[in-house]
């Protein structure tokens, strides 16, 4: 149980570190970069403190840290090139004077979101004796999630590159059977870590761990605010996308 009380409290330092730079710089977006490797870091922690085999415990921290860290990256490179995003332009407004104490309070809602979301790390890193198939299937399913995500990652920002493109919505490979394709395999990746940990103590609660994460997605920290964004940004043109493409799970799109 010490090992998680060492990621609660490095979790919640860090996202003060996090608004405080929000402070200064006004862009909320460093939240993502903190909460994406503070996974990494949490993954990597938990394996190397775990009581599985040495070989379980250097995958679990692979697929973490490799997961986590290019989403951090991406999201640091993508932030860079451009203002605060939309999302936390329109929290800031709606905060208004507020807006220092609100992002402080959101920034600890990410750090418990850390604590949380990194409970499948710690029971797969105490998993004494795994299935090697079932791993092999968990690894395997982490894969197709990763080429997946950094495609449809890839696909949307060489969509955004072209400056025609500018107020359009991106309809091109998963895009155009998904609006939130990235989303999607996010969710599929986290069906890693039941597959992993399956003969484990903690095996039949890691199930949670997909359920929740799309819960999340759907409902509350995803796509409901890139929805609202992008019908500010795109207006009509995004309603279209709405009516014509599946908002998750990859689909042919209507006519």
């Amino acid at each position: 149980m010490i090992d998680l009380y060492v990621v609660a409290v490095v979790s919640c330092l860090a996202m003060v570190v996090a608004w405080l730079i929000q402070l200064r710089t006004k862009d909320a977006g460093i939240v993502d970069v903190f909460w994406a490797f503070g996974m990494a870091l949490a993954g990597a922690y938990y394996a190397y403190m775990g009581v599985a085999p040495e070989w379980l415990r250097i995958t679990l921290a692979v697929l973490v840290v490799v997961w986590f860290s290019r989403l951090g990256f991406f999201i640091f490179y993508r932030g860079a090139d451009q203002d605060e995003d939309g999302r936390y332009k329109a929290m800031r407004e709606w905060l208004g004077e507020r807006s220092s104490l609100g992002f402080f309070v959101f920034f600890q809602m990410q750090a418990g979101f850390i604590i949380l979301l990194s409970l499948p790390f710690l029971a797969v890193a105490n998993t004494p004796e795994p299935k090697p198939v079932m791993v092999a299937l968990g690894v395997g399913i982490a894969l197709l999630a990763f080429l997946g995500e950094t495609s449809a990652d890839h696909q949307l920002k060489v969509f955004r590159s072209d400056p025609a493109n500018k107020g359009l919505t991106c309809r091109e490979g998963w895009w155009k059977f998904s609006r939130h394709p990235n989303y999607f395999f996010e969710w599929l990746h986290w069906f890693a870590y039941p597959l992993i940990g399956f003969n484990g103590p903690y095996g039949h609660w890691l199930w949670f761990a997909p359920l929740i994460m799309l819960l999340f997605l759907i409902f509350f920290t995803g796509i409901p605010f890139a929805e609202q964004q992008a019908l500010r940004s795109r207006g009509e043109n995004y309603r279209s996308y709405q009516q014509q493409t599946s908002m998750f799970f990859p689909w042919p799109p209507s006519k």
